[in-house]
């Protein structure tokens, strides 16, 4: 075969191999979509264009014009967080990665010139990089896997802004609720202090009782002020998720009620395995990793291997050039690429291994996830049937004893007080069961524990 026809051969294969990797029209967008669907029923988008970026805030636009709730404060996550939208771009460095490795590199052209006493030495080559022929469908196949695990993380972003979001609503709710409430044993604090220093004036109390009152002033003012902080804290936590100053949102005024009755933990069970995405990338990486270490052993022995076309004019000018063909290898006599093959091994290896545990770790967290889901349950329900009714029943009975003059002021007082320190407990139970219910829903897509960690 002549050096032309090599080098015709060569650039057609490079061609041809080139021209089966191309940049998609979605970038893999559409498979995070859809992955992101089967957990929440908000949209996800990706605005690129700045047309595409100013419908997306004019929807933000409406959507802050109304009360909030969970659902819309997860659709404003999703449309207006950056840093989700910085990780989208994620997906355009992987599909690039795959561009690449279906690409040969350029060849390379080499020549040689040497003159003595008239007689003229000129050498010349084109060299292709046979090895990137040997290598590339497998190189293909490995960064086709990274693209898939790429997508596979993206979508996990995707829902752990939707449940960090929740719980974020749901705490910036509970906060405003809180507030309210130690506003209120604030307020009945404060009056019973301030008639107790009157009674004391008038000589009708001692300085015990009225220390004592004053002294439950002190413990609710102190409850109020951390109450105004937590509210601060709640409010911009979910903020910095939506994306949206804290004065813009505009929340609903109290949490959801409990359900009628929980979910069965063995519905959980049955769904996790199938939807975990943690689970499915790292059996993506896994398989990934199967593919390197067939390709560290096909290509153990040749690092380097370039073949191409040469030419070599030698001796007087105007003699013909000599044609054939330049081969240059590395040779394998000091490193045969057996600790090459080893690493590979045990990396490979050590990932099986790692996706077990983190299956076996699945199903503890699913248990430890549903326990706190139902035991939430059952006391923020015991809260709302036993607890308050109860408080609000004493007060209730004690409001006729002082209208009757049978107790002093005093007494209702500290039950009214009673009675919103009932409601408070509640609100607080309420907010956890919901923490935990979405912390449950958190543990069917993914490790509850690294998603809070983000």
């Amino acid at each position: 075969m002549s050096y032309f026809k090599l080098a015709f051969f060569s650039i057609c294969a490079s061609l041809a191999l080139s021209g089966c990797t191309t940049f998609s029209k979605d970038g893999g967008f559409g498979d995070v979509k859809q992955t992101a669907a089967k957990h929440v029923k908000q949209e996800v988008v990706w605005p690129k264009t700045e047309n595409e970026q100013k419908i997306v805030a004019e929807r933000v636009s409406e959507l802050l014009k109304q009360q909030l709730d969970a659902d819309g404060a997860v659709q404003i996550a999703l449309l207006n967080n950056k840093g989700l939208q910085a990780s989208f771009y994620n997906l355009g460095i992987s599909e690039a990665d795959i561009v690449q490795a279906g690409r040969l590199p350029n060849p390379k052209f080499s020549m040689l010139y040497a003159r003595n006493n008239g007689d003229y030495k000129i050498e010349q080559a084109l060299t292709f990089n046979i090895f990137s022929l040997i290598a590339m469908p497998k190189m293909l196949e490995i960064e086709r896997r990274n693209f898939e695990k790429t997508k596979q993380a993206v979508a996990l972003e995707v829902l752990q802004l939707a449940y960090q979001t929740r719980l974020a609503y749901f705490n910036a709710v509970a906060a405003n609720e809180h507030l309210l409430y130690s506003e209120q044993v604030k307020e009945s604090a404060e009056a019973s202090a301030e008639l107790a220093r009157r009674m004391v004036q008038a000589g009708n109390w001692s300085k015990l009782e009225q220390a004592r009152e004053q002294s439950f002033y002190a413990d609710a003012m102190l409850d109020y002020v951390n109450a105004k902080h937590q509210q601060t804290s709640a409010h911009e936590t979910l903020s910095r998720l939506l994306g949206i100053s804290a004065e813009q949102i505009n929340l609903q005024k109290r949490l959801p009620d409990l359900p009628k009755t929980v979910a069965e933990l063995q519905l959980y069970e049955k769904t996790a395995f199938e939807q975990r995405l943690d689970l499915q990338a790292m059996r993506l990486e896994t398989q990934n990793l199967a593919k390197q270490l067939g390709l560290t052993k096909i290509t153990r022995f040749i690092n380097v291997l370039e073949i191409g076309p040469a030419r070599v004019l030698e001796g007087k000018r105007g003699d013909p050039y000599k044609k054939g063909v330049d081969i240059s290898f590395e040779l394998p006599l000091f490193d045969w690429g057996g600790a090459k093959v080893a690493r590979a091994e045990a990396t490979y290896m050590q990932a099986v291994n790692r996706t077990a545990q983190a299956a076996f770790n699945a199903q503890s967290e699913i248990r430890e996830a549903y326990s706190r889901y139902q035991s939430s349950y059952e006391m923020a329900k015991h809260y709302h049937d036993e607890i308050v009714p109860l408080r609000k029943k004493i007060l209730d009975e004690n409001q006729l004893r002082y209208n009757g003059m049978l107790i002093s002021p005093f007494e209702l007082f500290a039950d009214a007080r009673a009675q919103v320190a009932s409601v408070n407990a509640y609100i607080e139970k309420l907010n956890e069961f919901w923490l935990a219910e979405t912390a449950l829903q958190m543990t069917l897509t993914g490790s509850a524990s690294s998603m809070e960690g983000k």
